[in-house]
C-alpha cells in the first residue's frame, strides 16, 4: 500500500513536525519508569541537536512529539564539533551528499534502533519493536499547532489512562509549566496561548472537548 504523504512529510529547515509512533501488535512499548527515562534521553541524545523539542507524551504502546527542525546551518555547526564521532548520515550531510530529511529521518532511525536493542536485551524480546515506517504530520498553522500541543498533552486522558491531563506523569506539561532546566522550548510554547495561565485555561477547556478522530489519530 503507498505511504499516506501527509503522515509522511518531508522535514525542512524552520518546519514543525508531529512525531508519533506505536509499538508493533501494540504490545508494551515501556514495562518501567526505567523504560521511559531512557527513552527520553536516547530521543535527546539523537534528535535534540537537529530539532528543538516544544512538546512530547509518552503512553503505554506509543509516543508523541512536537518538534521544531534547527536551521541547517545551526545543525552543521553542531555536527562539525563532533566530527570524531560522526554517524555515516552526519558525515554524508557535512559532505552535501545526504538531504536535511535523509538526515532526520536516519536520526530517527538510530534512536529507534539503539531503544529496540537494549530493551529487547533487556526483556528476553526479539524483532521490531516499533512499527515501520513512523509517522510525522507538518504543522503549518498556528491553530492547529496550539491544537497540536493540547492533543498530546491531553492523549492520556483519551487513552483513559487519566481523567485529568495535570495527573498524567509522562508528558511535558509538567516541564513547561516548571521552572527547571529543561531541553523544551518552554518560552516559545507558553507564548503560543498568550501567557502560562493561558496555557493553563485553554489546556483544560480544551481537553474536556477534543476528540482524537477530530485530528490526529495514533496509527
Amino acid at each position: 500500500m503507498p505511504l499516506n504523504p501527509l503522515y509522511h512529510a518531508d522535514f525542512y529547515e524552520g518546519g514543525i513536525f508531529h512525531v508519533y509512533n506505536r509499538s508493533n501488535n501494540k504490545e508494551e512499548l515501556f514495562r518501567s519508569d526505567k523504560d521511559r527515562i531512557f527513552f527520553l534521553s536516547q530521543y535527546a541524545k539523537y534528535l535534540h541537536p537537529m530539532a528543538e523539542t516544544l512538546c512530547w507524551s509518552l503512553l503505554p504502546n506509543h509516543f508523541h512529539f512536537l518538534i521544531r527542525i534547527r536551521e541547517a546551518n545551526e545543525i552543521t555547526a553542531t555536527l562539525q564539533r563532533n566530527t570524531s564521532r560522526l554517524k555515516d548520515a552526519e558525515k554524508r550531510f557535512l559532505a552535501c551528499t545526504c538531504t536535511l530529511n535523509e538526515l532526520i529521518e536516519q536520526e530517527w532511525r538510530y534512536f529507534f534502533t539503539v531503544y529496540s536493542m537494549v530493551y529487547n536485551k533487556q526483556y528476553g524480546r526479539k524483532g521490531n519493536l516499533l512499527h515501520r515506517p513512523f509517522k510525522r504530520l507538518e504543522i503549518n498553522k498556528d491553530t492547529h499547532l496550539t491544537q497540536a500541543i493540547v492533543y498530546i498533552h491531553a492523549n492520556a486522558v483519551h487513552h483513559s489512562l487519566v481523567n485529568d491531563l495535570k495527573t498524567y506523569k509522562w508528558s511535558s506539561w509538567h516541564s513547561i509549566l516548571s521552572s527547571k532546566s529543561t531541553m523544551l522550548n518552554r518560552e516559545y510554547v507558553i507564548n503560543l496561548f498568550g501567557g502560562r495561565q493561558e496555557f493553563i485555561d485553554v489546556h483544560l477547556a480544551m481537553s474536556k472537548v477534543y476528540s482524537e478522530q477530530t485530528f490526529i489519530p495514533d496509527e
